[in-house]
Protein backbone atom coordinates (compact mmCIF):
# COMPACT_ATOMS: atom_id res chain seq x y z
CA UNK A 1 0.00 0.00 0.00
CA UNK A 2 1.17 3.54 -0.75
CA UNK A 3 1.17 6.30 1.84
CA UNK A 4 -1.01 9.03 0.30
CA UNK A 5 -0.99 11.72 2.98
CA UNK A 6 1.56 13.27 5.37
CA UNK A 7 1.79 11.82 8.85
CA UNK A 8 3.46 13.31 11.88
CA UNK A 9 6.02 11.00 13.39
CA UNK A 10 6.57 11.63 17.08
CA UNK A 11 8.32 9.46 19.63
CA UNK A 12 9.53 10.39 23.11
CA UNK A 13 12.71 12.44 22.78
CA UNK A 14 12.46 12.70 19.00
CA UNK A 15 11.34 15.72 16.99
CA UNK A 16 7.99 15.44 15.21
CA UNK A 17 8.62 15.54 11.46
CA UNK A 18 6.24 15.34 8.49
CA UNK A 19 6.68 12.36 6.19
CA UNK A 20 4.95 11.93 2.87
CA UNK A 21 6.35 9.10 0.77
CA UNK A 22 3.92 8.80 -2.14
CA UNK A 23 5.71 6.38 -4.44
CA UNK A 24 5.75 2.61 -4.99
CA UNK A 25 8.28 0.74 -2.91
CA UNK A 26 10.39 -0.02 -5.96
CA UNK A 27 10.77 3.69 -6.66
CA UNK A 28 11.61 4.39 -3.02
CA UNK A 29 14.24 1.66 -3.19
CA UNK A 30 15.79 3.04 -6.36
CA UNK A 31 15.90 6.56 -4.90
CA UNK A 32 17.68 5.61 -1.68
CA UNK A 33 20.61 7.88 -0.82
CA UNK A 34 23.86 6.33 -2.04
CA UNK A 35 26.24 9.25 -1.63
CA UNK A 36 27.88 10.07 1.73
CA UNK A 37 27.99 13.77 0.79
CA UNK A 38 24.25 13.82 0.18
CA UNK A 39 23.57 11.96 3.43
CA UNK A 40 25.61 14.46 5.44
CA UNK A 41 24.08 17.44 3.61
CA UNK A 42 20.49 16.25 4.05
CA UNK A 43 21.03 15.80 7.77
CA UNK A 44 22.95 19.02 8.30
CA UNK A 45 26.11 17.33 9.55
CA UNK A 46 29.33 19.25 9.97
CA UNK A 47 31.90 18.79 7.19
CA UNK A 48 34.20 17.18 9.75
CA UNK A 49 32.20 13.96 9.30
CA UNK A 50 32.82 13.78 5.55
CA UNK A 51 36.31 12.18 5.50
CA UNK A 52 35.13 9.26 7.63
CA UNK A 53 31.92 8.95 5.63
CA UNK A 54 33.90 8.81 2.39
CA UNK A 55 36.40 6.27 3.78
CA UNK A 56 33.66 3.95 5.07
CA UNK A 57 31.64 4.35 1.88
CA UNK A 58 34.66 3.14 -0.09
CA UNK A 59 34.56 -0.12 1.87
CA UNK A 60 30.78 -0.57 2.01
CA UNK A 61 28.55 1.84 0.15
CA UNK A 62 26.01 4.12 1.76
CA UNK A 63 22.36 3.21 1.20
CA UNK A 64 19.54 4.93 3.12
CA UNK A 65 15.89 5.13 1.94
CA UNK A 66 13.96 8.36 2.40
CA UNK A 67 11.42 6.76 4.74
CA UNK A 68 14.22 5.84 7.15
CA UNK A 69 16.05 9.15 6.72
CA UNK A 70 12.90 10.97 7.88
CA UNK A 71 13.20 9.37 11.34
CA UNK A 72 16.76 10.64 11.93
CA UNK A 73 17.30 13.84 13.92
CA UNK A 74 18.93 16.49 11.71
CA UNK A 75 22.18 17.95 12.99
CA UNK A 76 22.84 15.15 15.48
CA UNK A 77 25.76 12.93 14.38
CA UNK A 78 25.13 10.69 17.41
CA UNK A 79 21.49 9.95 16.63
CA UNK A 80 21.11 6.17 17.19
CA UNK A 81 19.40 5.65 13.84
CA UNK A 82 22.05 7.63 11.98
CA UNK A 83 24.83 5.71 13.72
CA UNK A 84 23.55 2.54 12.08
CA UNK A 85 23.91 3.93 8.54
CA UNK A 86 26.62 6.63 8.62
CA UNK A 87 30.08 5.40 7.56
CA UNK A 88 32.90 6.31 9.93
CA UNK A 89 36.68 6.36 9.74
CA UNK A 90 36.65 3.56 12.37
CA UNK A 91 35.57 1.12 9.65
CA UNK A 92 38.94 1.39 7.90
CA UNK A 93 40.97 0.50 11.00
CA UNK A 94 41.92 -3.22 11.12
CA UNK A 95 40.99 -4.95 14.40
CA UNK A 96 42.41 -8.33 15.45
CA UNK A 97 39.72 -11.02 15.37
CA UNK A 98 37.42 -9.09 13.04
CA UNK A 99 37.26 -10.86 9.69
CA UNK A 100 35.36 -10.86 6.40
CA UNK A 101 33.40 -14.08 7.12
CA UNK A 102 32.87 -14.14 10.90
CA UNK A 103 30.31 -16.97 10.77
CA UNK A 104 32.28 -19.18 8.35
CA UNK A 105 29.28 -19.33 6.02
CA UNK A 106 31.50 -20.26 3.09
CA UNK A 107 32.03 -23.64 4.78
CA UNK A 108 28.29 -24.40 4.72
CA UNK A 109 27.25 -23.61 1.15
CA UNK A 110 26.53 -26.92 -0.64
CA UNK A 111 24.63 -25.27 -3.53
CA UNK A 112 24.36 -21.80 -5.08
CA UNK A 113 22.47 -19.39 -2.85
CA UNK A 114 22.03 -21.99 -0.09
CA UNK A 115 23.59 -22.09 3.40
CA UNK A 116 22.98 -25.13 5.62
CA UNK A 117 24.40 -24.65 9.11
CA UNK A 118 21.68 -26.00 11.41
CA UNK A 119 19.73 -29.25 11.38
CA UNK A 120 16.17 -28.99 10.13
CA UNK A 121 16.48 -25.65 8.37
CA UNK A 122 18.31 -24.07 5.48
CA UNK A 123 18.92 -20.48 4.47
CA UNK A 124 18.35 -19.28 0.90
CA UNK A 125 19.94 -16.08 -0.40
CA UNK A 126 16.82 -14.81 -2.17
CA UNK A 127 18.33 -11.42 -3.04
CA UNK A 128 21.82 -9.90 -2.97
CA UNK A 129 20.40 -6.41 -2.44
CA UNK A 130 19.35 -4.51 0.68
CA UNK A 131 17.21 -1.41 1.04
CA UNK A 132 19.58 -0.07 3.70
CA UNK A 133 23.25 -0.82 4.32
CA UNK A 134 23.73 -1.22 8.05
CA UNK A 135 27.32 -0.49 9.02
CA UNK A 136 27.54 -3.50 11.40
CA UNK A 137 26.21 -6.04 8.86
CA UNK A 138 27.90 -9.43 9.21
CA UNK A 139 27.49 -9.98 5.45
CA UNK A 140 29.05 -6.70 4.35
CA UNK A 141 31.84 -8.72 2.68
CA UNK A 142 29.66 -11.62 1.49
CA UNK A 143 30.38 -12.86 -2.09
CA UNK A 144 26.91 -12.22 -3.46
CA UNK A 145 28.21 -12.55 -7.01
CA UNK A 146 28.62 -16.28 -6.31
CA UNK A 147 25.29 -16.62 -4.50
CA UNK A 148 22.70 -15.01 -6.76
CA UNK A 149 21.23 -17.96 -8.64
CA UNK A 150 19.14 -17.65 -11.78
CA UNK A 151 15.92 -19.64 -11.97
CA UNK A 152 17.80 -22.44 -13.70
CA UNK A 153 20.52 -22.43 -11.04
CA UNK A 154 17.93 -22.53 -8.24
CA UNK A 155 17.08 -26.06 -9.35
CA UNK A 156 20.27 -27.35 -7.72
CA UNK A 157 19.36 -25.77 -4.39
CA UNK A 158 15.76 -26.96 -4.62
CA UNK A 159 17.01 -30.45 -5.42
CA UNK A 160 19.17 -30.33 -2.28
CA UNK A 161 16.07 -29.53 -0.21
CA UNK A 162 14.00 -32.28 -1.83
CA UNK A 163 16.65 -34.89 -1.05
CA UNK A 164 16.92 -34.09 2.67
CA UNK A 165 13.69 -35.02 4.46
CA UNK A 166 15.06 -33.68 7.76
CA UNK A 167 14.66 -30.10 6.50
CA UNK A 168 11.42 -28.62 7.83
CA UNK A 169 12.04 -24.92 7.36
CA UNK A 170 13.26 -22.70 4.52
CA UNK A 171 14.61 -19.30 5.55
CA UNK A 172 14.68 -16.53 2.96
CA UNK A 173 17.58 -14.19 3.59
CA UNK A 174 19.97 -11.97 1.67
CA UNK A 175 20.84 -9.15 1.35
CA UNK A 176 17.18 -8.65 2.03
CA UNK A 177 14.81 -11.16 0.43
CA UNK A 178 12.05 -8.56 0.12
CA UNK A 179 14.29 -6.49 -2.15
CA UNK A 180 13.46 -9.10 -4.80
CA UNK A 181 10.37 -8.72 -6.95
CA UNK A 182 7.11 -10.34 -5.87
CA UNK A 183 7.11 -12.33 -9.11
CA UNK A 184 10.51 -13.84 -8.27
CA UNK A 185 9.58 -14.53 -4.65
CA UNK A 186 6.23 -16.09 -5.55
CA UNK A 187 8.01 -18.36 -8.05
CA UNK A 188 10.48 -19.51 -5.42
CA UNK A 189 7.87 -20.03 -2.69
CA UNK A 190 5.65 -22.07 -5.03
CA UNK A 191 8.54 -24.46 -5.56
CA UNK A 192 9.36 -24.63 -1.89
CA UNK A 193 5.80 -25.49 -0.91
CA UNK A 194 5.84 -28.34 -3.46
CA UNK A 195 8.46 -30.08 -1.28
CA UNK A 196 6.30 -32.24 1.02
CA UNK A 197 8.52 -32.27 4.11
CA UNK A 198 8.85 -28.46 4.27
CA UNK A 199 6.51 -27.04 6.92
CA UNK A 200 7.60 -23.46 7.50
CA UNK A 201 8.70 -20.42 5.55
CA UNK A 202 10.74 -17.89 7.49
CA UNK A 203 11.65 -14.49 6.06
CA UNK A 204 14.38 -12.35 7.62
CA UNK A 205 13.95 -8.77 6.50
CA UNK A 206 14.48 -5.13 7.32
CA UNK A 207 12.40 -3.77 4.44
CA UNK A 208 9.09 -3.42 6.36
CA UNK A 209 11.05 -1.16 8.72
CA UNK A 210 13.02 0.99 6.28
CA UNK A 211 10.39 1.08 3.46
CA UNK A 212 7.06 0.10 5.07
CA UNK A 213 5.24 0.43 1.74
CA UNK A 214 6.98 -2.81 0.71
CA UNK A 215 4.16 -4.63 2.46
CA UNK A 216 1.75 -4.10 -0.42
CA UNK A 217 -1.05 -6.09 -2.01
CA UNK A 218 1.20 -8.07 -4.33
CA UNK A 219 3.38 -9.30 -1.47
CA UNK A 220 0.40 -10.11 0.72
CA UNK A 221 -1.22 -12.10 -2.09
CA UNK A 222 1.59 -14.64 -2.55
CA UNK A 223 2.39 -14.76 1.15
CA UNK A 224 -1.24 -15.46 2.06
CA UNK A 225 -1.56 -18.16 -0.60
CA UNK A 226 1.19 -20.53 0.53
CA UNK A 227 0.39 -23.65 2.56
CA UNK A 228 3.59 -23.13 4.56
CA UNK A 229 3.43 -21.66 8.04
CA UNK A 230 4.78 -18.13 7.76
CA UNK A 231 7.16 -16.42 10.13
CA UNK A 232 8.71 -13.01 9.48
CA UNK A 233 11.69 -11.94 11.55
CA UNK A 234 12.18 -8.19 11.49
CA UNK A 235 15.44 -6.48 12.35
CA UNK A 236 14.84 -3.47 14.60
CA UNK A 237 17.48 -2.14 17.00
CA UNK A 238 15.93 1.02 18.42
CA UNK A 239 12.38 2.11 19.31
CA UNK A 240 12.78 5.22 17.15
CA UNK A 241 12.75 2.97 14.08
CA UNK A 242 9.11 2.05 14.69
CA UNK A 243 6.87 4.81 13.34
CA UNK A 244 3.19 4.65 12.45
CA UNK A 245 3.93 3.39 8.94
CA UNK A 246 5.90 0.45 10.35
CA UNK A 247 3.04 -0.37 12.74
CA UNK A 248 0.61 -0.33 9.81
CA UNK A 249 2.86 -2.65 7.79
CA UNK A 250 2.99 -5.07 10.71
CA UNK A 251 -0.79 -4.98 11.00
CA UNK A 252 -1.18 -5.90 7.32
CA UNK A 253 1.07 -8.90 7.85
CA UNK A 254 -0.77 -10.00 10.98
CA UNK A 255 -4.09 -9.83 9.14
CA UNK A 256 -2.97 -12.68 6.86
CA UNK A 257 -1.67 -14.77 9.77
CA UNK A 258 2.07 -14.07 9.66
CA UNK A 259 3.89 -14.59 12.97
CA UNK A 260 6.08 -11.54 13.62
CA UNK A 261 9.31 -11.74 15.60
CA UNK A 262 12.20 -9.34 16.01
CA UNK A 263 15.90 -9.78 16.37
CA UNK A 264 18.22 -6.96 17.38
CA UNK A 265 21.96 -6.52 17.51
CA UNK A 266 23.43 -5.01 20.66
CA UNK A 267 25.30 -1.96 19.38
CA UNK A 268 27.51 0.56 21.14
CA UNK A 269 25.96 4.01 20.87
CA UNK A 270 22.63 2.68 19.57
CA UNK A 271 20.90 0.51 22.17
CA UNK A 272 23.50 -0.27 24.86
CA UNK A 273 21.38 0.83 27.82
CA UNK A 274 18.46 -0.73 29.70
CA UNK A 275 16.06 2.13 29.01
CA UNK A 276 16.42 1.88 25.23
CA UNK A 277 16.16 -1.90 25.16
CA UNK A 278 13.09 -1.87 27.42
CA UNK A 279 11.43 0.81 25.27
CA UNK A 280 12.21 -1.26 22.19
CA UNK A 281 10.51 -4.37 23.59
CA UNK A 282 7.46 -2.35 24.64
CA UNK A 283 7.19 -0.63 21.28
CA UNK A 284 7.59 -3.93 19.44
CA UNK A 285 4.74 -5.47 21.39
CA UNK A 286 2.54 -2.45 20.65
CA UNK A 287 3.20 -3.18 16.98
CA UNK A 288 2.32 -6.88 17.39
CA UNK A 289 5.91 -8.11 17.25
CA UNK A 290 7.55 -10.35 19.84
CA UNK A 291 11.23 -9.86 20.80
CA UNK A 292 13.17 -12.95 19.73
CA UNK A 293 16.96 -12.56 19.83
CA UNK A 294 19.36 -9.91 21.06
CA UNK A 295 22.60 -10.74 19.26
CA UNK A 296 25.99 -9.67 20.42
CA UNK A 297 27.99 -8.26 17.54
CA UNK A 298 29.37 -10.68 14.97
CA UNK A 299 33.08 -9.84 14.57
CA UNK A 300 32.96 -8.65 10.98
CA UNK A 301 35.78 -6.48 9.66
CA UNK A 302 34.83 -2.82 9.83
CA UNK A 303 32.37 -3.01 12.72
CA UNK A 304 34.52 -3.30 15.85
CA UNK A 305 33.47 0.16 17.09
CA UNK A 306 29.95 -1.21 17.70
CA UNK A 307 31.11 -3.94 20.09
CA UNK A 308 29.63 -4.32 23.59
CA UNK A 309 31.63 -6.80 25.74
CA UNK A 310 29.83 -9.95 26.87
CA UNK A 311 29.93 -9.05 30.59
CA UNK A 312 28.31 -5.70 29.90
CA UNK A 313 25.72 -7.38 27.67
CA UNK A 314 24.81 -9.78 30.48
CA UNK A 315 24.45 -6.87 32.92
CA UNK A 316 22.10 -5.12 30.51
CA UNK A 317 19.93 -8.21 30.18
CA UNK A 318 19.85 -8.60 33.96
CA UNK A 319 18.62 -5.03 34.18
CA UNK A 320 15.97 -5.74 31.56
CA UNK A 321 14.62 -8.63 33.61
CA UNK A 322 13.91 -6.18 36.42
CA UNK A 323 11.61 -4.03 34.27
CA UNK A 324 10.10 -6.34 31.62
CA UNK A 325 7.77 -9.35 31.77
CA UNK A 326 9.32 -12.58 30.57
CA UNK A 327 7.48 -12.65 27.25
CA UNK A 328 9.11 -9.34 26.26
CA UNK A 329 12.63 -10.53 27.05
CA UNK A 330 14.80 -11.22 23.99
CA UNK A 331 17.32 -14.05 24.32
CA UNK A 332 20.91 -12.83 24.46
CA UNK A 333 22.89 -14.99 22.04
CA UNK A 334 26.07 -15.30 20.04
CA UNK A 335 26.47 -17.22 16.82
CA UNK A 336 29.57 -19.40 16.94
CA UNK A 337 30.72 -21.17 13.77
CA UNK A 338 30.40 -24.93 14.05
CA UNK A 339 27.87 -24.90 16.91
CA UNK A 340 24.54 -26.67 16.44
CA UNK A 341 22.51 -23.54 17.26
CA UNK A 342 22.81 -20.00 18.58
CA UNK A 343 24.70 -19.96 21.89
CA UNK A 344 22.92 -18.30 24.84
CA UNK A 345 25.06 -15.95 26.91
Amino acid sequence: MITRSPALLQRPGREARPLAIAAPWQTQLSRAIRDPHELCRRLGLDDAWLPGAEAGHGLFEVRVPEAYLARIRPGDPHDPLLRQVLPLMDESRPTPGYVADPLAEADHAPAPGLIHKYRGRVLLIASPACAVNCRYCFRRHFPYEDNSPSRAQWQQSLGYLREDASIREAILSGGDPLAASDRRLAWLVERLEAIPHLKRLRIHTRLPVVIPDRIDGALLDWLAATRLQRVMVLHINHPGEIDDAVVAACERLKQIGVTLLNQSVLLRGVNDDVGTLAALSERLFEAGVLPYYLHVLDPVAGAAHFDVPDDEARELVAGLREVLPGFLMPRLVREIPGEASKTPL
